[in-house]
């Protein structure tokens, strides 16, 4: 059976966070979506990724040794796709040929299809064809999750790092320890990775959950880690830092200051003071000292995030920043509660920003602007990347000239609104 994992139509209410990658590369724990899929299939080496097309590049290059949009590749045999969406926590779930698994809120999970119908989704055009076919499939319904805003893996963080630690198995002290450090719980929920580095004066609680440090990490002296918490390969958590509960930091992170209930998807600096909770923020992105984020409105009420240019209810009185790739702040910068910011915006403010920033935008005093311009922005982002020893591709070059073309009606529509004001 050949298998193709595949992003649908829902992939544009998790902008600006999959702006810049497909769905299933949305971190959730400590791992992406993918790799819990690829879990859940045995790893199989033979994969189909289906994304949208201006993401092919750049998902080829990540993942070399997979198929990508080659959906004539799947002819020949049965094939089960499963939705990139979808939260693997671990549940045993099977599905007939040519029927479809959907989960409690009506969202397909997987299906199965026999070679005799492959043909009909892999001919012309793959999301249409989808809703097509899955009304003549069988139908059953089973309890998981398949998230459908990109504030959910935030809100759920801390079942699954609780998760990932036992799905992964790795316990236990390898790497470097210098002098005294307090574990606070179970020392078996603890894992400190070969070649990782903790200093003196450090502690670690894992008394509500297990704390895992990657390895080539660094926690610097009187640091103090509440889990479940997730510090990743090459991330430095910085003197002085407060890491709170259902934090994760995917590699190459620098964090200090407080942080709670947030997810740091790679590559991104929180090098200083300042407060991020329950938020998800990209690669690259560079938040200034003291930039701070505000979860919970005085009120006490829901909080309403924009998508797609409406607002959206999240069901939960603690939403932080959406915070899109390449992004930076400057000192001071603060952001309202439930506030988006789009990919590569430069936000250079200390009053309470509005609660959506498009992308490629820099927003000063009030006001948007298109501040360099796209050249120039690029030009950070290879400094940026070099800083890291990492190169901006041509491919990722093209997909920021693609995203700028294709958000550009919006960008010029907020600079002309709030010139008036």
């Amino acid at each position: 059976m050949k298998i193709c994992i595949y992003e649908d139509e829902k992939t544009v209410d998790f902008f600006p966070i999959t702006m810049t990658r497909a769905t299933f590369e949305i971190r959730s724990g400590k791992t992406l979506l993918l790799e819990k899929i690829l879990d859940f299939l045995g790893n199989p080496k033979d994969v189909c990724l289906y994304v949208r097309d201006y993401l092919v590049p750049v998902v080829k290059l990540r993942y070399p040794n997979y198929k990508v949009n080659e959906l004539n590749a799947l002819r020949g045999d049965d094939v089960l796709f499963v939705n990139g969406r979808w939260l693997y926590m671990g549940e045993k779930l099977d599905v007939g040929k040519d029927e479809v698994l959907f989960n409690e809120e009506n969202n397909i999970v997987m299906f199965k299809l026999g070679k005799e119908n492959v043909e009909r989704i892999v001919t012309g055009n793959f999301l249409e064809n989808l809703k097509n076919i899955v009304n003549d499939l069988g139908k059953d319904t089973v309890k998981t999750t398949v998230y459908n805003w990109p504030w959910e893996p935030v809100l759920i963080n801390k079942e699954v790092l609780e998760f990932d630690f036992k799905r992964l198995g790795k316990r236990g002290i390898y790497g470097k320890v210098y002098g005294d450090i307090e574990i606070v719980g179970e020392k078996e929920d603890l894992y400190i990775a070969p070649g990782a580095k903790v200093y003196p004066n450090v502690v670690i609680d894992t008394s509500e959950g297990p704390v895992m440090i990657d390895e080539g990490a660094k926690v610097y002296p009187f640091v103090f880690i509440e889990g479940p918490s997730s510090i990743g390969k090459k991330t430095y958590i910085m003197t002085g830092a407060k890491v709170r509960e259902a934090f994760t930091a995917g590699p190459v992170c620098r964090v200090g200051g407080e942080v709670e209930e947030s997810i740091m998807h790679g590559y991104s600096n929180k090098y200083h003071d300042g407060f991020l909770g329950h938020a998800y923020v990209g690669e690259w992105v560079n938040l200034g000292a003291l930039t701070t984020n505000s979860d919970l409105k005085n009120d006490y009420s829901e909080v309403e995030v924009y998508i797609n240019g409406r607002r959206v209810k999240t069901g939960s009185l603690k939403v932080g920043s959406l915070i899109g790739d390449h992004t930076k702040t400057s000192i001071g910068t603060l952001f309202n509660t439930g506030t988006v910011v789009g990919v590569m915006c430069n936000v250079l403010s200390t009053d309470l920003s509005p609660k959506y920033i498009p992308s490629f935008t820099w927003y000063y005093a009030g006001r948007f602007s298109i501040g360099s311009g796209l050249r120039r922005m690029l030009r950070t982002a290879e400094r940026a990347m070099a800083r890291r020893d990492k190169v901006l591709t041509d491919a990722e070059r093209e997909l920021f000239k693609y995203l700028y073309e294709m958000t550009r009606e919006e960008r010029e529509t907020y600079i002309k609104r709030y010139s008036k004001k």
